[in-house]
């Protein structure tokens, strides 16, 4: 048992640190902001915003969507063979259609209409959020400039600090849950390997949340204190997963933790379909360049996703 706590705490560690490290490198070094870029300098930081748009992608659909509709699965069929249980197999039929029925597939999309309605409700109260940050506006103007004749209409415009701040919480409860799915393994080889896929793909995901803040004009002492506590989610639930008591019947808490996974699935989904790939994937130059660099992305995440 000590043997495997050493491992779990080496874990926690790890963890910490590897989101520290890659979630403050885009913020702590001015190369990476793309107000004063020019020349290859801007476009070297574009395709780099692809290729984060493409781990994004990947880890919302191979990795938070892929387990949540797992989880919510297995807790379906929990519930529906225990109630068939109770009830003596009177309602065989009923069951079976509570069995097909895609829960999953409406939690997720209850995540991403209820981020769409805080955001709604945000900006019918407060107009003005719905401006552009002057980071967004020195882009739009170069890319006007550069493309003096184009007959596209320009996106509308972006809400980046309140997406950003949404796709912070949707990680920060997958991180809580991945910390807790690392707390809980019951063997040393277990452990490791599920920590090893986990860091695998947070780095570069953590790595992509750096790089929006930095995007979107977030203040660095805010973009700071923002992966600090996105870097804390991860051993907060390792932590709670070393303080559950091998062999206690979780009761109701499997099915809670399988929907607060799909509804931060579905937020992670929202902010990255109506922010993050419209914003990289609006530019006109080096259109291939772009979708290369998004698959790649998502290419890495889908490898990964064979171990995590």
């Amino acid at each position: 048992m000590e043997p495997l706590l050493g491992v779990k705490i080496g874990c926690l560690f790890s963890l910490l640190l590897l989101t520290l490290v890659c979630g403050l490198f885009p913020i702590c070094f001015k190369w990476f902001q793309t107000a004063t870029a020019t020349g290859r300098h801007r476009r070297v930081l574009s395709l780099l915003s692809c290729a984060s748009a493409g781990v994004f992608l990947g880890a919302g659909f191979m990795h938070m969507t892929a387990e949540a509709l797992e989880g919510i699965e297995s807790e379906i069929q929990k519930l529906v063979i225990q109630n068939s249980t109770n009830s003596e197999g009177n309602s065989d039929g009923a069951d079976s259609a509570y069995m097909e029925y895609p829960y999953g597939e409406l939690i997720i999309s209850l995540g991403f209409f209820f981020v769409f309605l805080l955001e709604s409700l945000a900006l019918q109260c407060c107009p003005g959020a719905a401006g552009r940050s002057k980071v967004q506006e020195q882009e739009w103007g170069m890319a006007n400039v550069l493309e003096p004749h184009s007959h596209g209409p320009l996106p509308s415009p972006s809400r980046g600090p309140l997406r950003a701040l949404v796709l912070l919480l949707s990680l920060s409860f997958h991180s809580v849950f991945e910390g807790l799915a690392v707390g809980l393994q019951p063997t040393v080889a277990a452990t490791v390997q599920l920590c090893l896929a986990i860091l695998a793909h947070k780095g570069l995901v953590v790595f992509g949340v750096g790089l929006r803040l930095v995007q979107v004009g977030t203040g660095s002492r805010w973009a700071m204190l923002s992966i600090l506590s996105l870097a804390l989610m991860s051993p907060l639930g390792l932590a709670l997963g070393l303080a559950v008591p091998q062999g206690v019947s979780e009761g109701g808490q499997g099915l809670a933790q399988a929907v607060l996974e799909g509804m931060a699935a579905g937020t992670f989904l929202y902010v990255t379909f109506l922010e993050i790939l419209p914003r990289e994937l609006a530019g006109p130059e080096a259109p291939l360049a772009k979708w290369g660099c998004v698959a790649a992305g998502f290419v890495f995440m889908a490898f990964i996703a064979l171990w995590a």
